[in-house]
């Protein structure tokens, strides 16, 4: 009867202070998992590439951080159209000297994915 009583009350408390439930590892300085219906597709297809390589989503490391981006550009067709050729083609200047490499083996439609979930971030 103890260990029922027991188990219980911890039960309970993880319950109140909200545990038990799966929680995204963002990392170190990272939001925690969002209701953005891009974020799920846009994160597994940059898990796949480099680009976490030079950008964070909310820290600035050899490139922007994807924030900053969506500071920058309004979330319109033209700018995603233009971003997407910028990550295929490669480029320099916009925010710096140090050149964004060409991707040319990325999927178009899969980039498109990346820069409207980056665009979306805007705040």
């Amino acid at each position: 009867m103890k260990r029922i009583f027991i188990t219980v009350i911890i039960l309970t408390a993880m319950i109140s202070c909200g545990g038990g439930g799966e929680k995204k590892d963002a990392g170190a300085g990272e939001p925690a998992a969002a209701a953005n219906p891009l974020e799920d597709k846009a994160m597994a297809i940059i898990a796949k590439s480099d680009c976490l390589t030079c950008h964070k989503i909310n820290e600035t490391v050899t490139g922007p951080a994807y924030a900053e981006v969506a500071k920058k550009y309004e979330n319109t067709e033209a700018n995603v159209n233009m971003l997407v050729e910028k990550v295929i083609k490669g480029g320099k200047g916009n925010w710096g000297e140090v050149p964004m490499l060409a991707h040319p083996a990325l999927d178009p439609a899969d980039v498109k994915t990346v820069v409207q979930y980056i665009l979306s971030l805007k705040k």
